[in-house]
């Protein structure tokens, strides 16, 4: 009786997490880049506002009003040859405390010759328990350009609260003309506050910050390395990209950081960023 009951807990528990699902491409028609075709489930929806500059944008929204253990979103964007194409979010992204299966993210990234793709969302915000999955693949062309940024706030600091237990994983690749060049995966889990407060690990940071450029050089090294911080940032470039990591008490402040180096890159941030 007790294992009936305990599967239809589960089953009930399965039926009721949000699903939520993205996909569409990019054509250039005539030098202006054109949405093709657009598909949509669940509680993921994406809106196109009015161009910010050269190319299109595209808003993500999440109507389930956040993420729960057990969701599962997927988002995949081609941006065809030539094509120009800026991504973000609504709001900060906020992960709940999981009881049973984490939520999972999977993101698909590809850019064709000549294209450029910024992957800019705004904070993800994990709360105390939350236990969050996430994949981003990225596959560009030799002649494509890339942008990506994304930001990890560990507890709502400006409430009181910190992130104490819960699991992140987060695993990154990118391939350049179908060469990998860059693989990495992260793995935050069990007493996370206390591995956050090492001197090896954040040392005591409750935001953490990641952003992908390419194509990357010593010039723009020697430009972000002109810049005044709040936090922690370090910037190196290796395989025809750049790295910038990024580390503060604040995620105000490595916000802050973050858009001074996505400045120093040339590229216009799109306006929820600055707002």
């Amino acid at each position: 009786m007790r294992h009936e009951t305990s599967s239809a807990t589960a089953a009930i528990f399965a039926a009721n997490r949000a699903r939520g699902s993205v996909s569409f491409d990019l054509q250039q028609v005539e030098g202006i880049t054109r949405r093709r075709h657009l598909h949509e489930s669940g509680s993921l929806r994406v809106r196109f506002p009015s161009p910010e500059a050269e190319g299109l944008s595209a808003v993500f929204v999440n109507t389930a009003g956040g993420v729960a253990g057990g969701d599962r979103f997927q988002i995949e964007i081609t941006a065809g040859q030539g094509s120009r194409i800026a991504l973000t979010t609504a709001a900060a992204e906020k992960v709940y405390r999981a009881e049973g299966p984490a939520a999972e993210l999977e993101i698909k990234l590809k850019a064709a010759t000549g294209s450029h793709l910024s992957w800019l969302p705004q904070e993800t915000i994990l709360f105390d328990g939350a236990r969050l999955s996430r994949r981003i693949d990225v596959d560009l062309a030799e002649s494509a350009s890339l942008l990506l940024a994304e930001i990890v706030v560990f507890g709502r600091t400006a409430m009181g609260e910190r992130m104490l237990r819960g699991e992140l994983v987060d695993c990154w690749r990118l391939r350049c003309g179908g060469r990998l060049v860059f693989a990495e995966t992260v793995r935050l889990d069990g007493n996370i506050g206390e591995k956050l407060g090492k001197t090896a690990v954040a040392n005591g940071g409750v935001a953490v910050g990641t952003a992908l450029m390419v194509p990357g050089d010593e010039a723009l090294l020697e430009r972000v390395r002109e810049l005044s911080f709040g936090g922690e940032v370090g910037i190196s470039a290796w395989n025809g990209f750049a790295m910038a990591r990024f580390c503060a008490q604040d995620a105000a402040k490595l916000r802050a950081d973050m858009i001074a180096v996505l400045h120093a890159t040339g590229s216009a941030l799109p306006r929820l960023w600055l707002g």
